[in-house]
């Protein structure tokens, strides 16, 4: 099975596009929300829980602001934490993409190539929007603050990182219609099924 990554900063509007690719019939795997849905395993909340020195599960269910307070202030928890979750998230994702009946499935994960989960892709994607377009859109979705969003983009490759690693770029600044720029990519996809 063919896998096409996708992937970008926080807010740069990763969800939209995979929401054109599904509009043709192409299945997509949110990695971040099949990540999330790892902490409802008592397993990972012990793991989770013993290595970051204090228990995030009052009442069973994840204390994600305390998560985030300390995985985005200390580099070595959020590696520890990634080193828990990926592994999970992956194994899910090969089950899922068995099942699929396509020519090609998508992977959305924001932290693709921070991961090394590029390798397991047949082709990668970038979707890369200006800083001021991100920072808005998320402090509108979350609720959050210019300094907590900054806070998570530190956390996450430049652009400038990412785009040595992909083999496409989807430019989503509100000016560049999407849908050509996806069509594009969905051809070529189709192209790579036949060789």
């Amino acid at each position: 099975m063919k896998v096409l990554g996708i992937t970008g900063g926080i807010g740069s509007g990763k969800s939209v596009v995979c929401q054109l690719f599904l509009a043709l019939g192409i299945p997509v795997f949110d990695s971040d929300r099949e990540a999330k849905a790892c902490y409802g395993d008592v397993r990972i909340q012990e793991l989770v829980s013993n290595s970051m020195g204090e228990n995030l599960f009052p009442d069973g269910k994840l204390d994600r602001e305390k998560l985030a307070t300390i995985v985005f202030s200390d580099k070595q928890k959020l590696e520890a934490l990634n080193g828990i979750i990926h592994p999970e998230v992956a194994l899910k994702f090969d089950t899922w993409a068995a099942e699929q009946d396509a020519p090609f499935v998508i992977k959305e994960a924001a932290i693709l190539f921070e991961t090394g989960g590029q390798q397991r892709c047949s082709k990668t994607a970038l979707v890369t929007s200006p800083q001021h377009l991100r920072l808005s859109r998320i402090m509108k979705r979350d609720g959050v603050t210019e300094e907590q969003v900054r806070a998570r983009m530190k956390n996450q490759w430049s652009d400038e990182q990412k785009r040595k690693l992909a083999d496409f770029e989807i430019t989503n600044n509100e000016e560049l219609p999407l849908i050509p720029q996806v069509k594009a990519i969905y051809d070529e996809m189709l192209l790579l099924e036949r060789d």
